[in-house]
């Protein structure tokens, strides 16, 4: 079975340049670049329009909830004429600032970089992860890194772009750098497979599964469960756009957790299926796009996949309050494990969950997401 690499530039440190276009905003709905996906007229007396979100990464088991979202007609319902994803990688921040897109679905790092370090005017209005899925993969037959302590003395493979995260680790856990040989990886885990380093940056969602469907026994040492807790795969918008268009972030809000809802409640292989359909309209609407280099997904790692993001999204505290809503408990830890990384940002800098508060208190039943 061919497995496929699906690997994204994530956490990285945002490119000065991209910031500025911040003089340019034009945040009145405008369209975005890319190819849009099927969504009708609806009958809903709102009428927003059209609008562009940028996704994080290509279209696959990711963007699950949002492929049942066009499917099922949440956003035609919730007043969209279309809504228009566009395949990444990226992280928005360049797009929002300058009007290109919307809604950009990023995570807490790359929104804090360019926060504390360009003053950019960005908040993340809700997430859908709300652990953020960065793990060090190790063999269990080989360094097995169950601690953080164990990393002393261990030499690990860190992707260039993934390196204030990890600094974000060692300092979370009061580990000396020097103590920790770091080596340039790229998103291949074949170095961890080869014996070439004891540990290896790595997502929960993808390299890991990578590794384990390659016949190895693997540990994974969680960044969120030790000592980096942020949240990820983020609904983030300009300051100016949130103030503007708050009934329409609402509906967007609102189709997005009928959409993720339906991704609990339906099987592991309806969504594997749906997510190959929405998969292969992308790679052969784009020929050059990464849809299409990647070739066919491997519908066995899509759902482990699936089912890898399931319990990054749901815990105790959605369980509670509904999905993509944000404890102020986990927003401080955020801010915190950014803090670690080098970027000084405060709660009100990063966050306003207003929005998706009011939903949960208006309609109650949409917090019940689980079948």
């Amino acid at each position: 079975m061919a497995i496929h690499s699906t690997r994204r530039p994530r956490a990285r440190v945002l490119a000065t340049a991209a910031v500025a276009v911040a003089s340019v905003l034009a945040l009145s709905a405008c369209a975005g670049s890319g190819d849009p996906a099927p969504s009708g007229s609806g009958d809903a007396a709102a009428d927003f329009g059209e609008i562009s979100v940028q996704y994080s990464w290509i279209k696959n088991e990711e963007f699950a909830g949002e492929f049942y979202a066009y499917e099922n007609g949440y956003y035609d319902e919730a007043g969209f004429s279309n809504v228009i994803g566009i395949s990444g990688p990226d992280t928005g921040v360049a797009k929002l600032l300058s009007g290109t897109v919307q809604v950009a679905l990023s995570d807490a790092a790359s929104i804090g970089a360019a926060i504390a370090e360009q003053d950019a005017p960005l908040k993340i209005i809700g997430a859908t992860f709300q652990k953020n899925p960065f793990t060090i993969l190790s063999l269990a037959d080989g360094a097995d890194i169950t601690t953080p302590q164990d990393l002393v003395g261990k030499t690990i493979g860190v992707q260039d772009s993934n390196a204030s995260v990890f600094q974000a680790l060692l300092n979370a856990n009061g580990i000396d750098p020097a103590d920790v040989t770091v080596v340039p990886v790229d998103f291949d885990p074949t170095p961890l497979m080869n014996g070439d380093v004891d540990g290896f940056m790595a997502y929960l969602t993808n390299e890991a599964l990578t590794v384990e469907l390659a016949g190895y026994e693997i540990t994974n040492l969680s960044y969120a469960d030790n000592g980096v807790p942020y949240v990820a795969e983020t609904f983030s918008v300009t300051d100016q756009y949130l103030a503007e268009n708050k009934d329409l972030l609402k509906a967007f809000l609102t189709a997005e957790i009928k959409g993720w809802t339906d991704v609990f409640q339906n099987s592991t292989d309806d969504s594997v299926e749906l997510i190959e359909k929405y998969y292969n309209a992308a790679a052969e609407e784009s020929a050059d796009g990464l849809e299409a280099v990647f070739g066919a997904l491997d519908p066995v790692k899509t759902g482990m996949g699936l089912e890898a993001e399931k319990l990054l999204i749901s815990t105790p505290e959605t369980e509670a309050n509904g999905l993509f809503t944000i404890s102020d408990e986990l927003k401080q830890q955020t801010v915190d494990s950014l803090a670690a990384a080098g970027w000084e940002v405060s709660v009100d800098d990063l966050f306003d969950t207003t929005i998706i508060d009011e939903i949960y208190a208006e309609d109650a039943e949409l917090k019940n997401y689980l079948p």
